[in-house]
């Protein structure tokens, strides 16, 4: 069998099955983002947080009633290990220093923007582009709210691909539920897997001009 990217699921699971991708953040973009691209058939994660799961996430974030107050690294590589135990995760427990946020991310194939403050989102976009010059990153934005889900976009400058809905408003005017932050993170998962396949027509092309 081939599949619509003239690739046959052979091809498919050997490459994902080799991949590293990087998670900046594991709440409700990043856990969900994880367990994704576990599901998938990526084989490699590396997840950064420095938070631990409370009440209030269980809303939107894939996490257990019963891993409230462990660290979300911790049980999020729990709940991957039971889902997909092929798969390795890296769990890092900390924050992202400015100046510094890259060092985790330097061998992986894609980065993932999954972080909760907007003034942290701009500095890790910033610094990723500059220190990680040929690693794609993808990113969110927007994702509060209910419904509105034809005005989600997905946008792409350089090596930046950014998911949005441009009219939704801060998390904290709105509120952040399970239906749109999933939507949001499946969808940077989707293009994750595009990257990492080299189906993603627009990103093939911007590479063959950089040469």
């Amino acid at each position: 069998m081939v599949t619509t990217m003239n690739k046959t699921p052979e091809d498919i699971s050997n490459t994902l099955g080799t991949a590293t991708v990087g998670i900046a953040g594991a709440g409700g973009l990043g856990s969900n983002v994880a367990i994704a691209l576990a599901r998938a058939g990526v084989g490699n994660l590396v997840v950064v947080d420095f938070d631990s799961v409370e009440q209030s996430n269980l809303n939107r974030q894939f996490y257990f009633h019963s891993q409230v107050g462990m660290a979300k690294v911790l049980a999020l590589k729990e709940n991957i290990s039971k889902a997909c135990p092929d798969v390795n995760m890296l769990a890092i427990n900390g924050r992202l220093e400015l100046g510094a946020m890259t060092v985790p991310f330097t061998d992986v194939d894609v980065v993932v923007e999954a972080l909760d403050s907007a003034e942290t989102k701009a500095q890790f976009i910033e610094e990723t582009l500059l220190k990680l010059p040929n690693i794609p990153l993808v990113a969110a934005s927007g994702v509060a709210g209910i419904g509105g889900g034809e005005r989600i976009v997905q946008n792409n400058s350089g090596k930046l691909w950014m998911v949005s809905d441009p009219e939704a408003r801060s998390s904290d005017e709105d509120v952040l539920l399970a239906p749109k932050v999933g939507l949001m993170a499946y969808w940077q998962a989707n293009i994750v897997l595009e990257l990492l396949l080299g189906t993603n027509k627009n990103f093939d092309e911007k590479l063959e001009g950089n040469n």
